[in-house]
């Protein structure tokens, strides 16, 4: 426990100067070339020096090669490069390509414009088989008497019912006094609420659907 106890240095032994530099070991004679070192180090793999100005090129090289001939037949079969459509839309020449600038009408040209993707095609087939499952179990509940189709006028009454006692409750809920600092006038005000807010749904559940079925029991 506790700190290292270690001997003092002497004084003798102080940092001298230039101690903690880095010093390049010197190349050996067993030098492989092979090993992996720097590629100014590798003298195989140095390029070959520049040649001299006092040098001359290897001399008694010939070819029959027709490099004029050659050069005006790549010339007239070579295909021309068209440039990329381009398009200026500032003042000071900023431009972009056209065909990612969204102006290129490429999507009309599809084989495929204007036809029903697959997956919405696949789609439609589940909601048609879903609702024919549905009508299926309906009329079988319908003929074993389970449960019976309201008719229009039965309704129209159901929804006249709904609007008189919501039309009542919207009265007494205009009656209540405009201080409400009692706890039970706060609970009458928000069951006065809550019960509108519920006649409110059960009045659009009835118009959005024309149809409504009802069990018996």
């Amino acid at each position: 426990m506790g700190p290292a106890k270690v001997d003092a240095p002497l004084p003798k032994d102080y940092l001298h100067k230039h101690t903690k530099e880095y010093i390049m070991a010197e190349k050996s004679a067993s030098f492989d070339p092979s090993e992996k070192v720097p590629r100014c180090l590798a003298e195989e793999q140095r390029r070959p020096p520049v040649p001299l100005h006092t040098e001359h090129p290897v001399m008694g090289v010939y070819s029959n090669k027709n490099f004029i001939k050659t050069n005006v037949a790549e010339a007239v079969m070579a295909v021309t490069k068209k440039p990329q459509p381009t398009l200026v839309d500032t003042k000071r020449g900023d431009k972009q390509l056209l065909e990612t600038s969204g102006l290129v009408p490429k999507y009309l040209n599809k084989k495929d414009y204007g036809e029903t993707p697959e997956y919405i095609i696949k789609r439609n087939e589940d909601v048609k088989r879903a609702q024919e499952e549905y009508d299926a179990y309906v009329k079988q509940r319908l003929r074993m008497g389970a449960m019976k189709q309201l008719t229009e006028q039965e309704r129209q009454n159901v929804l006249e019912g709904l609007k008189k006692n919501w039309d009542k409750l919207h009265h007494d809920y205009q009656a209540l006094s405009v201080v409400i600092d009692t706890p039970p006038k706060k609970a009458h005000k928000e069951r006065l609420e809550g019960e509108m807010k519920q006649l409110e749904k059960d009045i659009d559940y009835v118009e959005r659907h024309k149809i409504i079925y009802i069990a018996n029991n």
